[in-house]
């Protein structure tokens, strides 16, 4: 039988921060699993020695640190029961000996500082500090006073206030003088504003005035279009129309125009419309026109005639009973002078116009209604001038009146023979089939009536 040979020593060896090992063998079951379950998973078993040794320091670190921190904790427990065993006797026997102190020095009866209280606060002693310090005050403010007064007094540089008495005094002038100024100049400011208060109430009376004028002018003019309404209502009964006032009432989209004709509408049905706007005031000329041409659009009528109280009122570059456009004419037409002749004779032709154009081509002897409507304007120039010379001669008025009687009948006559000339047409093209759109529209371009 061989003879054993001796294992070798094992040799741990600790440099800074390494630990060497040489021919240690660990036996134990938990380290030699790990290390065989670590070997077989690929895993160094070099490495998983290392950890386990950094692991168990750790650990035992640990273990190590809580057992010194138990053993101060007991230590300075018992440490702490000695002091206060000891601080607690102490603190009696300071307790004690303070408590006889403080009633030495604050015994409300025996004590030495309710006796020293009592020798400087008292009224009745001498020593009082209370007393003291009223005899002190007094001695200081006699003597202050009586400084006080000596320096300021004094008119020399001893007085301090010498030079603010002065420089105050000047001030105060200065002041003064500039109040006065101004005083002065507010009173003046003052009076001119006056001034432009009254302007302005001048101004505000204007105003109201012409406010008030501007009312009574809407009034007249209210009170002119019932007038002109009025006579426009007589003229189309006698031709057998419908005249509505439409001033107040909505067209299709606004209330341009005051009244509407319904030409025929007393005897049948409605061969066409005629709108009248009428005015009190001048317009310009374009903004008659745009006048005319929404009430043509808002009334859905076929003709529109402006009407005027006079010369005066008819628009810059516009003639009275001048067609323009085919479809808008203007009229004077004064309540006062109580004639209604050019509003007539307007009406005609606007309403000749319209059933022109309703009846078919070659249906009308368009140069028999051009020859009338000739003689009825050159007769309305007539009227118009006997009208001027019944202005400039008023010795006359009887005859000139009796002369345009006349030449109105003529003229109604002459108003008579359109009707007869465009009324048997109308009824023929009322019997025939309608025409179309394109025929039966006239564009800007049609003839005026006296171009016929």
């Amino acid at each position: 039988m061989e003879a054993a040979t001796p294992l070798r020593k094992p040799h741990v060896r600790a440099a800074g921060n390494h630990v060497a090992i040489d021919g240690l063998v660990v036996e134990d079951e938990a380290a030699a699993r790990l290390v065989r379950e670590r070997q077989e998973a690929g895993a160094d078993p070099a490495a998983t020695i290392t950890d386990a040794i950094e692991i168990g320091a750790r650990v035992l670190d640990r273990e190590q640190t809580g057992a010194n921190a138990d053993f101060v904790k007991s230590e300075f427990e018992k440490v702490s029961k000695e002091v206060e065993r000891e601080f607690g006797d102490n603190a009696r026997e300071v307790a004690e000996q303070l408590g006889k102190k403080v009633d030495e020095v604050f015994h409300p009866e025996s004590g030495h500082l309710a006796k020293s209280l009592e020798e400087l606060f008292s009224d009745g002693s001498s020593r009082a500090v209370q007393n003291r310090v009223k005899e002190i005050v007094g001695e200081a403010m006699q003597r202050s006073r009586e400084d006080l007064l000596r320096q300021f007094s004094s008119a020399g540089d001893k007085n301090p206030l010498a030079d603010f008495k002065t420089g105050t005094m000047e001030l105060i002038k200065a002041a003064d003088e500039r109040q006065h100024t101004t005083q002065r100049a507010l009173l003046a400011q003052m009076g001119e504003l006056e001034k432009q208060l009254q302007g302005l109430r001048d101004e505000k009376d204007k105003l109201e005035q012409l406010d008030a004028e501007r009312e009574r002018g809407t009034a007249k003019g209210r009170t002119y279009e019932e007038q002109v309404v009025e006579a426009l209502d007589a003229i189309a009964e006698a031709q057998g129309d419908c005249c509505d006032a439409v001033g107040d009432l909505p067209g299709a989209s606004g209330r341009t125009g005051d009244a509407v004709i319904s030409i025929d509408a007393a005897a049948g049905p409605v061969r066409g419309r005629i709108v009248f706007e009428a005015k009190d005031r001048r317009l310009s000329a374009p903004r008659a026109r745009e006048e005319l041409s929404r009430a043509l659009e808002q009334r859905d009528a076929d003709f529109a005639v402006l009407v005027v109280p006079g010369e005066e009122e008819v628009p810059a570059k516009m003639r009275p009973l001048r067609e323009w456009g085919g479809d808008s004419l203007i009229v004077t037409y004064d309540p006062e002078e109580g004639s209604r002749l050019a509003l007539e004779v307007g009406y005609r032709l606007a309403r000749a116009r319209v059933l022109m154009a309703k009846a078919g081509d070659g249906e009308v002897d368009s140069e028999a209604v051009r020859t009338q409507v000739e003689r009825a304007l050159a007769e309305m120039v007539e009227v118009r001038k006997v009208k001027s010379q019944l202005t400039g001669a008023k010795t006359s008025i009887d005859n000139a009146y009796g002369i345009v009687e006349a030449i109105a009948a003529r003229v109604r006559c002459h108003l008579q023979e359109i009707d007869s000339l465009v009324l048997p047409a109308v009824g023929k093209a009322s019997d025939a089939p309608p025409a179309r759109a394109e025929d039966a529209d006239q564009g800007p371009d049609q003839p005026a009536l006296g171009a016929l």
